[in-house]
């Protein structure tokens, strides 16, 4: 069967915090993801690339190239590819208001869905008090997640060879972390706010690692997740509601084509 007679197409697709040039970055099963799922337009709703490890060590592989081919091979196809920089490729942000091989680089912008509602799509790094005010120890933060996620990727080589499926311990203990579970109450609100405040329905976001897709004091609140614990995407249907995709519990229960559930879950 071939992947144009097995991918899914939508209105729209969302996508964050990919972090390419890391180790724990999961970038087969976002390849697998994007082989098997078109869209009119895709967003890349920031953290795509980490700047923030490349400048300390150089990684990366062959897998991390193929996704940013992949993603230019969809523009070049007729999709629109939108860029929302985040904090880790904050580097982008120099460059908004332009376009890099069909893609356009953008702080914010919103989306009208087919149904009407207009949502503002940001990647919400801007509402993160310890990214506004003090960014020496979200950098001090992140090396602890990067040493979380080394754990994280050895700890899955044992699973794979047990025949156990992906599982993410860092994705686990942040949600087991109380303070964890405050803030991430606090940044939807926060960014809940931000979308009444501009007089829209909805935001669709990222930056925390933390899908969801729910009503916050009356917004529609959406987080894509991430490709590096989770391995999640949002999509948009044709008839404009929206899905909050799980690639891995897909990719387990069978719910994509048999070649593509090799690649992903050897992953």
């Amino acid at each position: 069967m071939s992947t144009a007679e097995t991918s899914r197409h939508y209105r729209a697709l969302f996508i964050s915090d990919v972090h390419l040039g890391t180790r724990g970055c999961q970038a087969d099963m976002l390849l697998d993801f994007l082989k098997d799922n078109d869209a009119e337009t895709i967003y890349l709703v920031g953290d795509i690339a980490d700047g923030w490890r490349l400048k300390r060590s150089w990684h990366w592989p062959q897998l991390h190239n193929d996704v940013v081919q992949k993603i230019l091979r969809k523009g070049r196809k007729g999709a629109r590819i939108i860029y929302i920089p985040g904090n880790h490729d904050e580097f982008l942000r120099n460059f908004l208001g332009t376009h890099f091989g069909g893609v356009e680089v953008t702080d914010s912008i919103i989306h009208e869905s087919a149904s009407g509602k207009r949502y503002l799509v940001i990647h919400g790094d801007q509402f993160d008090v310890v990214i506004r005010h003090a960014k020496w120890l979200a950098f001090f933060g992140d090396k602890a997640y990067v040493t979380a996620l080394g754990v994280n990727t050895w700890l899955n080589v044992v699973r794979r060879r047990l025949g156990l499926t992906y599982w993410s311990l860092s994705a686990w203990a942040k949600l087991k972390v109380k303070n964890a579970v405050s803030f991430i109450g606090r940044f939807e609100e926060a960014l809940s706010d931000e979308a009444r405040r501009q007089g829209v329905q909805g935001v669709i976001c990222g930056h925390i690692h933390h899908a969801a897709d729910r009503d916050v004091n009356g917004i529609h609140y959406i987080n894509t997740g991430d490709w590096v614990e989770s391995c999640t995407a949002v999509a948009e249907h044709h008839d404009g509601t929206f899905e909050v995709i799980r690639w891995v519990e897909q990719t387990q229960t069978g719910a994509v084509p048999a070649k593509s559930r090799e690649t992903a879950v050897a992953a």
